[in-house]
């Protein structure tokens, strides 16, 4: 095994830290320059990957998986890009958010370490959604037309299923599945993520010393992320796999003591 992808559902809020922007919020999550999309950055998602297998591997087997001080692991690990985003919806349950842009890039990111997915690309107007059902489709205060595309739901959620290990939510995953303009999937990723204020006490006195807000992923996001051996190196991506062998969990990011990061991690098998 040369490469592979695995999904990571997550399980509780994710907050992925990035430095302020002098904005609202004192602490936001960490995002793509360019599309503003939150991600989950490699050195992050390594650090995590490290942290498991020390609990599984011995040092000479964490090394060279994933280096040293002065020497680089035997595998590459890439940023968790965003797929799913879980959006309110006031006419239904939730649902799940995508857009063209990320489907496209799944597929090019798939044709990177050598699979190969068939998903049918198509955009919807800013002003519609593609799902499997019709009716308007009321998400956060927007307010959008349904186009019903049966079977271009069903295709992306045949591809996207096996990055969820969770039988119970890959069955749920057609129905719930919109797909939106890239317009609109900006728009809902950066104003439809969490923001929590905190505040820190004084503990004799218990007045406010410090009050800040702090965003998060909500849970049921869903990233995916490769593994790809490098060459001459003794570390393989099967050995890493098997970290999750048994035991899917992960913890990625921030407030660890609080609940946060869980995530659960799905091999992309082939052929599925």
């Amino acid at each position: 095994m040369k490469s592979a992808v695995l999904g990571m559902f997550a399980e509780s809020a994710m907050h992925l830290g990035t430095e302020s922007t002098g904005g609202l919020i004192d602490l936001p999550v960490a995002r793509e320059a360019a599309t503003g999309y939150p991600l989950v950055p490699s050195s992050s998602l390594k650090g995590s990957l490290r942290d498991k297998a020390r609990n599984a591997f011995n040092k000479t087997e964490v090394e060279a998986l994933f280096g040293e001080q002065d020497k680089a692991g035997g595998i590459a690990v890439t940023d968790a890009r965003l797929l799913l985003l879980p959006v309110r919806s006031l006419t239904s349950h939730y649902v799940w958010v995508t857009c063209p842009y990320m489907l496209e890039r799944l597929q090019r990111d798939m044709k990177l370490v050598g699979k190969q997915v068939n998903l049918k690309i198509e955009s919807p107007k800013d002003g519609q959604v593609f799902a499997a059902s019709t009716g308007k489709l009321l998400l956060e205060e927007l307010t959008l037309e349904t186009d019903e595309r049966t079977e271009l739901i069903q295709n992306s959620a045949r591809v996207i299923a096996p990055l969820i290990g969770h039988e119970s939510v890959r069955n749920r995953l057609e129905g719930q599945l919109v797909i939106v303009s890239n317009n609109r999937m900006a728009y809902f990723a950066t104003y439809c993520l969490t923001v929590r204020a905190r505040n820190q006490l004084n503990e004799t006195t218990k007045i406010s010393e410090n009050l800040w807000y702090e965003e998060t992923l909500p849970p049921d996001s869903l990233f995916y992320f490769s593994l790809i051996q490098r060459p001459d190196r003794q570390g393989s991506v099967e050995q890493a796999v098997k970290l999750f062998d048994g035991d899917p969990y992960l913890q990625v990011g921030g407030n660890e003591t609080m609940g946060q990061g869980w995530c659960a991690i799905s091999l992309y098998e082939e052929g599925e």
